[in-house]
């Protein structure tokens, strides 16, 4: 009985990494399958209303969200590393894009939270000094609504930080840490560290979301709603009955009804955090490698100028 298990346990661990292979591989495949056929998921950007157009939609669902995608992403993510690894200033490279891309990201819609303090004073003047029930912005076209919808609209730019300035916040050094063992071990031993939490924790948590965030927001923009369990073959048959529904149901009569941006902030949230896992695996790697000297290297951070320097990383 003992060996029958042993067997079954190495078989099933044999199984295991043959579908891995087979799904590294098949990875080449399936990506330059996209790269060449794109009128097949993307043939529903023109907007029309084809029996065509409507299969690219649930194209476009199934394999955003599934384990082709996933192995697509993966096998680029070995490819790159393994490229970067033996070339490391394309690895540099790599991480300085993607932490400008972070940082530009970051200042430029932290002014949302600017927008956010304005347009909050604004409704409580008209509220409670001018007795308007409602309010109207715009040059030419104006957005009339009823006061609540621009209440409940502040929502929309407090998510737009949290979504847009997270990675933003991860290389300025913002977010807070519980340190217990970290700042007393060595630069090498912290790298290791960081890579094990950029490889066990950032990128599986951010990868989670991603899938249940991604079918979360389709099945608030089409009908028939899709499901994470439907295979494509399934979903190319709802397609003779879909049509566009997207959400514009509020919490109160008329109150904001643009409640699907969050699911589509939620999906580029998870994006954001998985692309600044693999920038802080790369400058965690490369730190390991080269030694204390590079601790810090070509790291974009905010200063408040000469002289504020005790300032720093409080604000």
């Amino acid at each position: 009985m003992q060996d029958d298990m042993s067997i079954s346990f190495i078989g099933a661990i044999g199984s295991f990494l043959w579908w891995l292979i087979q799904s590294v591989l098949g990875a080449f495949y399936n990506l330059g399958y996209a790269i060449t056929h794109p009128e097949l998921w993307l043939g529903w950007l023109t907007w029309a209303n084809t029996t065509e157009d409507k299969e690219a939609v649930m194209r476009f669902v199934y394999y955003g969200g599934s384990t082709e995608f996933f192995f697509v992403v993966f096998t680029l993510f070995l490819v790159v590393t393994a490229f970067g690894m033996y070339f490391r200033g394309f690895m540099w490279g790599i991480v300085r894009a993607l932490e400008g891309f972070a940082n530009a990201c970051g200042r430029f819609f932290a002014w949302a939270g600017l927008l956010m303090v304005i347009q909050q004073i604004i409704i409580v003047f008209m509220q409670r000094v001018f007795a308007r029930p409602d309010m109207s912005f715009g040059l030419g076209i104006g957005l009339e609504k009823d006061i609540s919808w621009f209440a409940e609209e502040l929502k929309l730019y407090n998510a737009l930080v949290v979504c847009f300035c997270v990675t933003y916040t991860f290389v300025q050094g913002g977010h807070v840490r519980v340190d217990l063992i970290y700042a007393g071990i060595s630069h090498r031993a912290k790298r290791v560290v960081d890579m094990v939490g950029s490889l066990l924790f950032m990128m599986p948590v951010a990868v989670l979301t991603w899938m249940y965030g991604w079918f979360f927001l389709w099945r608030h923009l089409i009908v028939p709603k899709p499901s994470a369990s439907d295979q494509l073959d399934r979903l190319v048959m709802k397609a003779r009955a879909m049509r566009w529904n997207v959400e514009t149901i509020g919490f109160s009569p008329n109150g904001f009804n643009g409640y699907f941006l969050f699911k589509i902030l939620l999906v580029t949230f998870a994006g954001l955090v998985f692309l600044h896992a693999v920038a802080f695996f790369y400058r965690s790697f490369l730190e390991f490698v080269e030694g204390e000297e590079a601790d810090g290297k070509y790291l974009d951070k905010d200063t408040l100028g000469a002289g504020e320097e005790a300032y720093e990383g409080a604000h």
